[in-house]
């Protein structure tokens, strides 16, 4: 347990949990968790509540993570001069974002600066300026409320009484809606709008907690009908059989051979529901894929397999990771049940998750090559679904895919 001051008195901020459930309106479900709705629905958890895996503090050090919770490192409240001159402490997300949803439950000390930042640039340096600024604590609370987009729009002024909170911004194209506690305090139509950007918290002053920092993409639509093989390209000639099933899945068996997709893609986040029927088969989906080659492109791992009974050692790169480039970090699904397989690319820099959870977080750092086997590629390319050897035998369903601007 770690204690906190709040006000004049302490508050141990992993005790709030089952108080700040109930007045941010959540369920009881653990924190920083998914359920199996929000896995059906696409939610990715873009915060652990474990580590910093996917962000990057600024300065380094001044973010740790204690009992679930995400808070600024009480050593870096007094930042050097060079520091509080240009942000404070910022955390910022490795990954870029276009449309999407966003959750996250904060609690700040009274009189504190904290403000969420979307589709900011990777290196803010005016970090209240640039992207939208979204405020989560006021100094002044009448001048710029909770939710509000600061240089913007105000929000609806609302009481805010001491607490955790549940705020949800939704982003699609120039419209931003911002919700508190369920309730609608803002919505903000922009003529010129930031397409799209990272994440990122700024504590400018005072502590700040977060948890349960949850994101949906927008804009996804199916590329795969259930009832053929319309939009893909089979290879008859390769032992790979591709069928669709009576239940509207596409089929995968046997191997070497491959599935193509017919639209080619750069920037893009792709999610696909996927079944492994066998134990410890190996499959994977390639991406930026040079058209008509044999799986030449990035490939994101499809293998359930895991060492000496620890999920933390996968077993040939394991499901969710960037084959030969970095290994997933856990292994999360199972053989014999559906789970859910993210991939996001955005320039040089890919990161995965599977039922949720972040497995892969890599960035390409080869010189430019058109032909991905050889440096990093950024032009549009193919998707592929691998039948890697006789023993495949996998079944996909719900592939969808948008591109970002």
């Amino acid at each position: 347990m770690v204690w906190r001051s709040y006000g004049s008195g302490l508050v141990g901020w992993g005790c709030l949990w089952v108080v700040g459930l109930v007045q941010a309106g959540q369920s009881s479900m653990p924190p920083n968790t998914l359920t199996s709705q929000e896995v059906a629905e696409g939610w990715l958890l873009v915060f652990d509540g474990q580590s910093l895996f996917g962000w990057q503090p600024m300065p380094a050090g001044a973010w740790q993570v204690v009992d679930g919770l995400l808070q600024v490192q009480p050593e870096q409240t007094k930042a050097p001069e060079a520091v509080q001159t240009k942000a404070k402490a910022i955390l910022i997300s490795t990954t870029e974002w276009a449309d999407f949803i966003l959750r996250l439950d904060f609690q700040t000390d009274p009189g504190a600066q904290v403000e969420l930042l979307l589709r900011t640039p990777s290196e803010p340096n005016q970090p209240s300026k640039e992207g939208y600024p979204l405020v989560l604590a006021c100094q002044e609370q009448a001048s710029w409320p909770v939710g509000s987009i600061r240089g913007r729009k105000k929000a609806d002024l609302v009481d805010l009484q001491p607490g955790w909170r549940r705020l949800e911004a939704t982003l699609e194209g120039g419209t931003i809606r911002v919700r508190l506690d369920g309730q609608e305090v803002l919505q903000y139509e922009d003529p010129k709008p930031i397409r799209r950007g990272h994440l990122a918290l700024h504590v400018q002053n005072g502590r700040a907690a977060f948890r349960n920092l949850m994101l949906r993409p927008l804009g996804l639509r199916s590329i795969f009908n259930g009832k053929d093989l319309t939009g893909w390209k089979p290879y008859p000639q390769t032992p790979t059989k591709c069928t669709v099933t009576p239940e509207g899945y596409l089929r995968v068996q046997g191997g070497r051979g491959q599935l193509e997709s017919e639209g080619q893609y750069a920037d893009f986040t792709l999610q696909l529901e996927v079944f492994v029927n066998g134990q410890g088969l190996n499959s994977g989906v390639f991406f930026r894929c040079i058209p008509g080659e044999m799986m030449n492109g990035y490939e994101c791992q499809i293998h359930n397999g895991f060492l000496d009974g620890d999920r933390n050692k996968p077993k040939d790169c394991g499901t969710g990771g960037i084959f030969r480039r970095q290994n997933a970090r856990r292994i999360v699904a199972d053989d014999f049940q559906w789970f859910t397989l993210t991939i996001h690319a955005h320039g040089p820099h890919v990161a995965t998750w599977v039922n949720g959870y972040q497995t892969a977080d890599w960035t390409d750092t080869r010189p430019a090559d058109p032909n991905p086997r050889k440096g990093r590629r950024l032009e549009p390319g193919t998707l592929q679904i691998q039948g890697h050897d006789p023993t495949t035998d996998l079944r996909f369903r719900n592939i969808r895919v948008v591109e970002l601007p």
